[in-house]
């Protein structure tokens, strides 16, 4: 690390920082004009909505622009040093425009570094404090409730056999009025356990039916069983049955893996959202390097306009990579497409144009 290394870096690192703080106080007080009413109902103290809402809402917008705002913050920076002819004089100097980029590489691995963890662990964490309020505070006196319309009854797939079918389950009670179970070999039924009543067992840790009818089936010959109790052990524990609009955002990556991986044990449909939040967590970071190269690459030329035409510039190019970003997510979810390439697509097309960027750029 030399001197410009650290004078680039420096201002890269600072830009970004004032930037990110700017505009996240901005959208705290947007946030807080628009969900003024919820907190005057919700009879909350300031302090309180502080320490339940906004600890969690401020890392969830953070990272929601982070990339943008590294890119801006690239843009800013270097657009200014260009307008002082500042990379003349270091180009001047003998030094290569490769090894100029070098302090950018740096920082853009730094800052996604620290974004591949937040995004993991951090934010999802986060995310539970914001949602929970939301839930509770918010969504209840919109119009539009994201829960209001989920029912009470679940069928699951317990193991590659079991099939399971609950109806009108209570969460609050861990209660279902409503129980059967199938088992599957060769494509038919040799199994099926029927109960008036399900309810999970504290204490035991398992779950307890009532009034259970049991009926094995093994070619024509069929037993017929009633027992008044049984103790039953699904794999499914009740915070599972609990449907949850944001659950993709409050899990951290490790459970998220693991919630996929039982899903698909238990032939859930439509895993698609949680896989491309999965694999988001990934590219994301990455772009953070793309952008920081395409911001770096534009703006270190010196032209009519300057930081104005760099800005509008970037701004323009950080639309087109979101829109491409949702139209991705979108075809994945709702059509075929895979949920990593959904989530990998902008950076691959956006690396095609830094690439291009960097052969036509003046050296």
């Amino acid at each position: 690390m030399k001197i410009l290394d650290w004078y680039i870096l420096k201002k890269f690192l600072t830009t970004f920082v004032f930037t990110m703080l700017v505009i996240t106080v901005i959208a705290v007080v947007i946030d807080t004009e628009e969900k003024a009413d919820d907190f005057v109902r919700s009879g909350l103290s300031t302090s309180q909505i502080i320490m339940r809402y906004y600890i969690g809402f401020i890392p969830f917008i953070m990272s929601m622009i982070f990339p943008l705002m590294v890119f801006i913050a690239v843009i800013y920076f270097t657009s200014r040093m260009a307008g002082r002819t500042e990379f003349v004089a270091i180009m001047t100097g003998g030094v290569r425009y490769n090894r100029m980029l070098r302090p950018y590489i740096i920082g853009a691995v730094l800052l996604s570094i620290i974004f591949w963890f937040a995004s993991r662990v951090w934010v999802p964490r986060a995310n539970v404090i914001r949602t929970d309020f939301q839930t509770v505070y918010v969504d209840r006196n919109s119009s539009y409730n994201p829960n209001q319309f989920i029912g009470s009854n679940y069928y699951l797939r317990v193991d590659s056999a079991t099939f399971v079918g609950i109806r009108s389950y209570d969460t609050s009670s861990k209660s279902a009025s409503a129980f059967f179970l199938e088992k599957i070999r060769d494509n038919k039924m040799y199994y099926n356990l029927r109960a008036e009543r399900l309810v999970w067992d504290t204490a035991r840790k398992n779950w307890r039916l009532t009034n259970a009818i049991e009926r094995t089936i093994n070619g024509l010959n069929e037993t017929v069983r009633k027992i008044d109790t049984v103790r039953l052990d699904l794999h499914v524990k009740p915070g599972e049955l609990k449907r949850d609009e944001y659950l993709k955002d409050k899990l951290t990556t490790p459970e998220l893996n693991e919630f996929i991986r039982m899903e698909e044990i238990r032939g859930t449909e439509g895993l698609n959202t949680f896989k491309v939040e999965k694999y988001h967590r990934d590219s994301t970071p990455f772009s953070v390097i793309i952008m920081t190269m395409i911001g770096a690459i534009v703006s270190s030329r010196k032209v009519r306009g300057g930081s104005g035409l760099h800005l509008a510039l970037g701004i323009v190019m950080a639309a087109f990579f979101v829109v491409m970003d949702k139209f991705a997510v979108t075809f994945s979810i709702k059509g075929n497409m895979s949920p990593m390439l959904a989530a990998w697509t902008p950076n691959i097309l956006f690396s095609g144009v830094a690439l291009w960027l960097y052969i036509r750029t003046p050296k």
